[in-house]
C-alpha cells in the first residue's frame, strides 16, 4: 500500500473551521503586523525528521544541561540558564533585527557558519515596517 499518498490525503483533509487567524480591532486579521496567513504552518509535518529538526536546539540543550548536572552538580546548568535568560532579554528595538551575538557566543556558535548566516540578510527582510507603529505595538500603546 502506498502510505505516502495516504499521509498526504490525511494531512490535506483539515477542516477550514479549525484554522485560526489573529484578529485586530475590527475582527479582521491585521496583516501589517502579523503578516499573511499561512496554512503551511498549521499542517502536520511532512517528514518524520521534521519535528526532530525543529526541536534539535532544545533537545541538545537538555542533553548538555543534564550531562553538566551529572558531572558538576546543579549549580552549573542553573548558572548557564541564568546567563542565557539574561542575554536573551537584551534586544534592539522591535523594528531592528538583532544578531544575538552574545547568545551565540555562550552557546559556542559564534565561530560556526550556518544556513541562517548566509540566507538571513536583514536588508532582504520582509518584517521591516514603520518604526513608531511597531514600537507602540510592542509597548501596548496601540
Amino acid at each position: 500500500m502506498n502510505t505516502r499518498g495516504l499521509g498526504s490525503q490525511l494531512k490535506d483533509s483539515i477542516p477550514v473551521g479549525e484554522l485560526s487567524c489573529q484578529s485586530g480591532a475590527y475582527g479582521l486579521q491585521d496583516t501589517l503586523r502579523t503578516g499573511f496567513t499561512s496554512v503551511k504552518n498549521e499542517l502536520l509535518p511532512c517528514h518524520p525528521l521534521e519535528l526532530s529538526e525543529k526541536n534539535f536546539q532544545a533537545n541538545e540543550e537538555k542533553t548538555n544541561f543534564s550531562t553538566l548536572r551529572n558531572i558538576q552538580g546543579i549549580h552549573a546548568p542553573l548558572k548557564l540558564q541564568m546567563e542565557y535568560k539574561a542575554v536573551k532579554q537584551v534586544q534592539r528595538l522591535p523594528f531592528l533585527q538583532s544578531s544575538n551575538i552574545a547568545l551565540d557566543t555562550l552557546r559556542g556558535n559564534d565561530e560556526c557558519i550556518g544556513f541562517e548566516d548566509i540566507l538571513n540578510d536583514p536588508s532582504q527582510s520582509e518584517v521591516m515596517g514603520e518604526p513608531h507603529v511597531m514600537l507602540e505595538h510592542s509597548l501596548g500603546l496601540w
